[in-house]
């Protein structure tokens, strides 16, 4: 069978694969959340703060939506035009125009100009969130964490580059197979080891004071039989006043964080309501659930690219001959797009679903509703959250239930507990 025969038949196994995975490894029940409760508890909510909080979201939507459309218009002209060809030769010239050189700096220069392209975007947001006092960054840190977002991203856009491209040049007919496992085993990387190495580089941890609130926190840890090696405290006022906790590392590096605003806003019990639901993750491994599910569905996409990338019509679009040529780095940036996009209603749902189950968990583990409820209330108003979104945007993105669903859950769960 030829190399082309035997990466179709890899793209139906790990299809396969990937759809298994997500039948058996993503809850599919969920718990009861009547709208009519939901309904109920948007009246409830006071309505001075519903109205800020969508007129917040209405301020950030135009922003947000453009960043997608003229990311996704850049990435198709540089990728199935001749432009973004010419680019990577551009910018690999001062160094001899080695592949090498197209590879890493072409490569790199391409993603940067997509990056500055939707640069307004980002400035946009943040004056948004200063104007609403969502921001306490300043326009100074704003700059500084942009800065160490892109060294971070060319770190490891430059691995990713140099290693991708030495595997097409060393097997030119097989590198779809090993290009699909160095793209799982990098999934696996980023997942597990970045975060230890990358969160110290945006904020400063402390461990939290001994007191009565640690004490509660680990206890709850024990209880649920989740291993935890410490609690820190996250200095996130730096930058925002948003409200959060979450449980960060596998094994030996877990430990639960918190938001020093958090700690600031919202009562002990409250803080214990949302730590019992970031237990829920690490007790579930939703961590090593999502990495899995991520490393197929990368591995996925690079057979995917070998098969859609020899298309001739695609390639005479963007300027080259072959996959293999770094100037053809535009077209296969701009497959990648079309998949985020196209893909990104699929992953907000599964997403979804496991949010739910962390609340279920939340409201089992500490048996306290009204705690949980008030909880949701508390985060809605800290983070400006709209509470009941519309339901398009929420279909396509959104990531956790919306702040009436939790309560309606909350109240049909207080019903059920008596």
């Amino acid at each position: 069978m030829s190399p082309r025969g035997w990466a179709l038949l890899t793209l139906v196994v790990l299809g396969a694969a990937l759809l298994l995975s997500v039948a058996l490894l993503i809850p599919w029940s969920r718990p009861p959340a009547p709208r009519a409760d939901q309904l109920a508890a948007l009246r409830d909510l006071p309505a001075d703060q519903v109205e800020r909080a969508r007129e917040f979201r209405a301020a950030l939507r135009p922003g947000v939506w453009s960043t997608l459309v003229v990311g996704l218009l850049v990435a198709l002209l540089l990728g199935l035009t001749p432009l973004g060809a010419r680019l990577v030769e551009l910018a690999g010239r001062p160094f001899g125009g080695h592949w090498t050189a197209q590879a890493l700096v072409g490569g790199l220069a391409v993603v940067l100009v997509a990056d500055l392209v939707t640069l307004p975007f980002a400035a946009w947001r943040q004056a948004i969130l200063t104007r609403y006092g969502m921001s306490t960054n300043g326009w100074g840190g704003w700059t500084a964490d942009l800065l160490k977002s892109y060294a971070l991203s060319a770190v490891v856009g430059a691995v990713a580059l140099l290693g991708f491209y030495t595997v097409l040049r060393l097997a030119p007919r097989w590198w779809w197979a090993f290009g699909a496992a160095g793209a799982a085993g990098l999934v696996l990387v980023l997942s597990f080891v970045l975060p230890v190495l990358v969160e110290p580089v945006f904020n400063r941890f402390t461990p939290m004071e001994p007191g009565p609130l640690r004490t509660e926190v680990m206890d709850l840890a024990a209880r649920d039989g989740v291993p935890v090696r410490d609690v820190l405290v996250a200095d996130a006022s730096r930058r925002t006043r948003a409200v959060n906790a979450y449980v960060s590392g596998y094994g030996p590096t877990r430990r639960i964080v918190v938001y020093d605003t958090l700690l600031r806003e919202a009562t002990p019990a409250e803080v214990t309501s949302v730590v019992a639901h970031e237990l829920s993750h690490a007790k579930h491994r939703d961590v090593l659930v999502g990495t899995v599910i991520g490393a197929l569905g990368a591995a996925l996409a690079v057979v995917a690219l070998y098969l859609v990338g020899s298309w001739g019509a695609l390639l005479r679009l963007a300027g080259v001959d072959s996959i293999r040529d770094p100037r053809a780095f535009p077209l296969l940036l701009a497959l990648v797009t079309v998949v985020g996009v196209v893909s990104t209603p699929a992953q907000a749902f599964l997403s979804r679903r496991v949010e739910v189950r962390a609340d279920a968990h939340a409201l089992a583990l500490t048996g306290d509703p009204v705690t949980f409820e008030a909880m949701q209330r508390r985060l809605s108003g800290a983070n400006l959250a709209d509470p009941d979104p519309p339901r398009w945007e929420y279909l396509y993105s959104a990531s956790h239930p919306s702040t009436v669903e939790r309560m309606a859950a909350a109240r049909a769960h207080a019903r059920k507990a008596r």
